[in-house]
């Protein structure tokens, strides 16, 4: 019986080769799209699970109450995680590590820039990376030991076995290889180069171990199965209240589970994170999938006057509506595994430019169990959703009427194909919208005033040679008339690496707990950066810069300061005045507010020089002087460089990968349902005929067969913009309110975006009919 339904189903699909080439190029590109967000998301779900400790692991972060707002902090005390380790039951492990960090690694005469971890504790028993060499137990126990991944090693030491190789870091410290670890892969947290232990008998090491004010690392820790996660937040802030006296934090376990997906703080509340898009681009793939199954079931209600004598006929012979289901259900099968098969071909042939696009190593693995199990989900889901009106509907014939000719086939199909229709429409005008209003967002805040100019301006990393020889640098540098200004700073001018509480005033409100931003900076800092001035001077070079200190307009407000220049400053166990305030800078987040910011003098050490280029003069021409000046001063050193207004970029990376997606899916969806409308126009004026030709043996001319026809169509667009235009003003009004600084919705936008859908539907009615306008009349009334 199966066999028989396959045959008739086949013999259908191979009979009507425009209905089927038509659904199956819909379908096609529907379940390809699917995949795709399918293989994306998966690995945005999968963040970290290869970790053998996955479900017991936590960072420990901090809620840090400045009372203007609450900030939240992963960095942690160094003696944090040596100090909770034994004293809570719960806690099995903590670990201590410090940030993300690049270091030069020198090999023989080779050098390399790699990033990686200082860490302290049981590293290696809390998370699971795959050595190749070496093993966990004893990889770290020795301070002078280092792990390499295997880029690295091989970066390093070709197809040499590195274990027991020496790597110099920085020209300085002496590490031995112990063992090599799987690099790790893309959906892993943690990213890293090498791993390097904490040196406990190092003299700084030691002093770091006894100050429990300075929040410069990063604690985790692994606890029992099912811990009481308040509990384990509310002993971790009375061990820090022990030692140190601020009561403005309070500390909590976050999952490892939550890491990557709802990374994003308000206010000491979880607002989400990277799992908005997550959701975003699911509810992409439904709609997308479901456009192509209303393409399916409107070709196929729309051609049912070519099938009803054969239901007719069928039910006559003895046929039940269950075997007239079960045969229309086959056939939607039969073409949605079909277009399985191209959709799982085209995967493969795509799926490097679509790696590319993602900045992901996405694969497609057959051999893997869950991938049939998504594979028939998608099968089965999609056939029964495509094919269950059709099945339902054709089944449904009185096969008197079919074979009297007293049935009209199609009339009861009208309303529930318009529906479908409109949805259509609706779909495809809210994500044409939505893809409109994400790229609109995006320019408004690369067009917020940015408080400098990142233009013609270089960074590069600075050294302990080039911090001795800064001033001869700086001279150097100036005399050749490329440059316009040299300065130096304590981090990159596109980030904020320190942060702390306010500095104590006179008149200093009792409740004044702001949070600022620092940062050191050289002379000529604000010519150099493009900054304005707005009161007061710069650092000069003297003795006395030591003891000044430069605010932002932000700080200003926050404070309440009226006459801020000379104002005394009391900040730690020194005291600072202020010389000069700034317009406020973004060099953190471009879609938040500015924070209150203060800049402190250092003329002796940095870790940027910011280099500000004349107009119009060439960037190589100064890199190549840049090479040779560090040569001359840093010869040891790598010589890098970053142009300000790139790296200031990368901060829109993952809003414009985002809007680059949605606006590949939402063509592709766009594109489905202008095959579909272009099939249903197609039957629709098959069906009118005779019709058109007696209208133009009538004197109808092409015009007025062009207006009756679109007409239908027309109302169709204006019922899907009314339901479409508040329905995505809703959604895109909510996710624009996550960004402090957002675009306005444009009514105008809904207009253009309509006019849009109007031409384009106009544009596919109008080339089906004026095919059949053209014809010649006799044709079709050579029967009647």
């Amino acid at each position: 019986m199966i066999k028989n339904y396959f045959k008739i189903a086949w013999r259908n699909l191979t009979r009507n080769k425009g209905f089927s080439i038509t659904n199956l190029l819909g379908l096609t590109i529907g379940m390809t799209c699917t995949i795709f967000i399918f293989l994306w998301v998966r690995n945005e779900l999968t963040y970290d699970k290869f970790h053998a400790n996955y479900k017991t692991i936590y960072q420990v972060i901090a809620n840090r109450d400045f009372k203007n707002t609450i900030f939240t902090d992963r960095n942690m005390v160094f003696p944090l995680a040596k100090a909770i380790e034994s004293g809570y039951p719960q806690i099995k492990n903590a670990v201590l590590t410090s940030h993300l960090e690049q270091h030069q690694a020198n090999v023989g005469d080779s050098k390399v820039k790699i990033h990686g971890l200082y860490v302290g504790g049981r590293y290696f028993d809390m998370f699971s990376w795959r050595f190749s060499k070496g093993n966990a137990a004893t990889a770290i126990t020795d301070p002078s030991s280092i792990v390499i991944t295997a880029s690295t090693a091989k970066t390093l030491f070709g197809n040499a076995n590195p274990i027991d190789k020496v790597i110099k870091i920085d020209n300085t410290g002496v590490h031995k290889v112990t063992a090599v670890v799987a690099d790790p892969p893309n959906n892993a947290t943690q990213q890293f180069d090498y791993i390097i232990p904490y040196n406990f008998s190092d003299a700084d090491v030691k002093e770091a171990m006894t100050q429990w004010g300075n929040s410069s690392w990063e604690v985790y820790i692994q606890t029992v199965d099912n811990p009481n996660i308040a509990q384990l937040g509310k002993y971790i802030t009375n061990v820090m209240f022990q030692h140190n006296k601020d009561k403005i934090s309070t500390y909590f376990a976050f999952p490892m589970n939550k890491w990557h997906l709802y990374s994003d703080f308000k206010d000491g509340k979880n607002v989400g994170g990277m799992i908005e898009h997550v959701r975003f681009f699911i509810i992409i793939a439904i709609i997308i999938l479901l456009i192509a199954c209303v393409n399916f079931m409107n070709l196929s209600t729309a051609r049912s006057e070519k099938r009803a004598k054969e239901v007719g006929i069928r039910k006559t012979l003895g046929s039940d509506k269950k075997q007239l289901i079960i045969q229309f259900f086959m056939e939607s099968m039969t073409l949605v595994l079909i277009a399985f098969i191209c959709s799982i071909i085209s995967v493969y042939l795509l799926l490097p430019s679509f790696n590319h696009l993602v900045d992901k190593q996405l694969h497609l693995d057959l051999s893997e169990p869950f991938f049939w199990i998504g594979a028939v989900l998608i099968i089965l889901v999609t056939g029964l959703i495509a094919g269950s009106y059709p099945a339902l509907y054709l089944s449904s014939f009185n096969p008197v009427k079919v074979l009297k000719g007293t049935f009209i086939a199609g009339k009861s199909a009208i309303a529930p194909r318009r529906v479908l229709v409109i949805f259509q429409f609706v779909a495809s005008i809210l994500l044409i919208s939505a893809t409109i209003i994400v790229y609109q967002q995006i320019q408004h805040v690369k067009d917020r005033d940015m408080g400098y100019n990142p233009d013609n301006m270089i960074m590069v990393p600075s050294t302990e040679a080039t911090n001795k020889s800064f001033t001869a640098i700086k001279g150097d540098l100036l005399k050749t008339g490329l440059i316009k200004g040299v300065t130096r700073t304590s981090s990159a001018v596109t980030e904020i690496s320190w942060r702390s509480g306010p500095p104590d005033w006179d008149g200093k409100p009792a409740n004044a707990n702001i949070i600022f931003s620092n940062m050191t900076a050289d002379v000529d800092y604000a010519k150099t950066m493009g900054i304005k001035l707005l009161q007061g001077t710069e650092f000069t070079g003297m003795p006395s810069d030591t003891s000044s200190v430069i605010l932002n307009k932000a700080a200003i407000e926050a404070m309440q300061l009226k006459n801020p220049l000379g104002r005394q400053l009391r900040y730690g166990d020194h005291k600072f005045t202020v010389i000069g305030v700034t317009d406020n800078v973004v060099m953190s987040s471009p879609y938040s507010p500015v924070d209150p910011m203060m800049v402190f003098a250092d003329h002796n050490n940095s870790n940027y020089i910011n280099i500000r280029l004349h107009n119009g003069v060439e960037p190589q021409k100064v890199i190549q002087l840049l090479k040779k000046v560090y040569a001359q001063y840093s010869p040891a050193d790598i010589f890098e460089y970053q142009f300000v207004d790139q790296e200031f970029g990368k901060k829109f990376l993952t809003e414009e990968l985002i809007s680059r997606i949605t606006n590949i899916f939402a063509g592709l969806a766009i594109f489905i349902c202008c095959i579909g409308l272009a099939g249903l126009a197609s039957f629709t004026i098959e069906k009118r005929f005779r019709e058109i030709g007696i209208r133009k043996v009538l004197g109808a001319t092409i015009q007025q067969l062009l207006i009756l026809i679109s007409t239908e169509f027309l109302k169709l667009v204006l019922i899907a913009f009314v339901i479409a235009v508040p329905l995505t003003w809703w959604l895109m009004y909510n996710w624009l309110q996550k960004y402090p600084y957002h675009v306005s919705i444009s009514v105008g936008l809904f207009g253009v975006v309509g006019m849009l859908i109007l031409l384009l539907t106009l544009a596919i009615v109008s080339i089906n009919t004026i095919k059949a306008a053209i014809a010649n009349p006799v044709k079709s009334l050579r029967t009647e």
